[in-house]
């Protein structure tokens, strides 16, 4: 049987949380600053999304991955819609529901967005190197995954 962790492991735990929280933050409005096209960190978030993810999603998938309601969701892609980032049309395999896709403005608006945050980018690259920042990727990607895994089990 497994001993149950100390109270000292506990805490700097805790204190792991709590730095990727305050990193989340403060990198999230880092990049607030810099979007570009009236976009949105959701907006921008979104895009990023169909990138990494998936070509199409329906709202309400879109709304799970990213833990908000479809309400919120649906007002985001409306956003998206109205600026000619994405593109809402119905399901051909249901009536109801709906499908979203990027459109090429979409992709160049993301990438843009990506291209306005060099300068942060760079601004962290040289207080922290090529090499440091390359060895922290592994492990973020391992408490991303953990944490989205366990976010779906529930």
């Amino acid at each position: 049987m497994a001993k149950p962790p100390s109270p000292a492991n506990l805490e700097r735990t805790y204190r792991v949380f709590n730095e990727i929280n305050i990193i989340a933050q403060l990198s999230s409005n880092e990049m607030a600053r810099v979007l570009p096209h009236g976009l949105t960190l959701s907006q921008f978030s979104v895009l990023n999304w169909f990138v990494r993810v998936d070509d199409q999603a329906t709202p309400g998938r879109l709304a799970a991955a990213f833990q908000v309601t479809k309400g919120a969701m649906t007002n985001t892609l409306q956003k998206l819609e109205q600026k000619g980032f994405v593109v809402i049309s119905a399901d051909p395999s249901s009536g109801r529901r709906k499908l979203v896709r990027m459109t090429s403005a979409g992709r160049q608006a993301r990438d843009a967005a990506i291209a306005a945050s060099y300068p942060i980018l760079e601004s962290f690259l040289s207080r922290f190197g090529a090499a440091e920042t390359a060895a922290l990727l592994p492990k973020l990607e391992a408490i991303r995954s953990y944490l989205d895994q366990k976010r779906t089990a529930d």
